[in-house]
C-alpha cells in the first residue's frame, strides 16, 4: 500500500498521515526532511517531534534532507530488527559458542514508512545544485520514483499543493512551483491511495477520479 497525503500549509495533512499510520500498523518509521536554518524552523522541528511523542505509538525517527531514495532503499532491503538483534546479543553469554551461529539475526520485513515531507525534500536538493538545480531535480525525482515503486512494504508520503497560489515573482521561485507539480504528479501514479487534505478534512481522489 503507498498513499499520498497533499494539501495546503496548514491543512491538517501532517497530522492526517499520522492518524493513517497508526490505523495501519503496530509501529512506523517517520523519516523527516526538514531541515533547521533558523531558530523558527528548529522550533517547528522540536514541536512535531514532541507531539509525535506524545501520541503514544511506536514511531522511529530518521531525519534525512537529499539522500531519500537511499534510505528507502536501505529499508526496503530487509535490515535486521534492532530489538532482535539486542536480545539474540544478550542471550548469547548464556548459550554455547555453537548455537550462536544458528541465532543470526534475521532480516526483518520492510517498515511502514512516513515521509514529511516531499516538497521540503525537492527544495533542499534544488537549492543545493546550485545553477544545476533543474537537471538534479528531475533526476532525484526519477531516482525517487524508482525506489518507492520498488519499496516492499507501505508508504505514506506528505506533499504540498505549491501551485495552489500566487505566481512566483522570481524565476527560482517559479522553477520550485513547477517541480514540485511535477513531483507530485509523478508520485501520485505511483500511489494506491491519494488523499487531498483540506481544513482538516481528508478526500481520497483516486476513486473519485474520472477515467477518460
Amino acid at each position: 500500500m503507498k498513499a499520498l497525503v497533499t494539501g495546503g500549509a496548514r491543512s491538517g495533512k501532517s497530522g492526517f498521515a499520522e492518524r493513517l499510520c497508526m490505523s495501519r500498523a503496530p509501529r512506523a518509521c517517520y523519516i523527516a526532511t526538514a531541515q533547521a536554518y533558523d531558530t523558527e524552523m528548529k522550533e517547528r522541528i522540536a514541536l512535531h517531534r514532541l507531539q509525535r511523542e506524545s501520541a503514544g505509538y511506536d514511531w522511529q525517527t530518521l531525519e534525512e534532507t537529499q539522500a531519500l531514495p537511499e534510505l528507502l532503499r536501505r529499508l526496503g532491503g530487509g535490515l535486521p530488527d534492532i530489538a532482535q538483534v539486542e536480545a539474540r546479543l544478550a542471550a548469547q553469554d548464556s548459550q554455547p559458542a555453537s548455537l550462536h551461529a544458528s541465532q543470526a539475526p534475521q532480516p526483518s520485513p520492510a517498515p511502514m514508512v512516513l515521509v514529511d515531507c516531499l516538497t521540503l525534500w525537492l527544495s533542499n536538493v534544488l537549492l543545493a545544485a546550485g545553477e544545476d538545480g533543474e537537471a538534479a531535480s528531475r533526476a532525484a525525482i526519477d531516482e525517487l520514483a524508482a525506489a518507492m515503486e520498488k519499496y516492499p512494504g507501505p508508504l505514506v508520503i506528505v506533499t504540498n499543493e505549491v501551485g495552489d497560489g500566487i505566481v512566483p515573482e522570481y524565476p527560482l521561485g517559479r522553477l520550485y512551483r513547477d517541480l514540485g507539480g511535477i513531483m507530485n504528479q509523478r508520485i501520485a501514479r505511483l500511489c494506491d491511495e491519494v488523499f487531498l487534505v483540506t481544513a482538516g478534512i481528508p478526500i481520497e481522489l483516486k476513486q473519485l477520479e474520472y477515467k477518460l
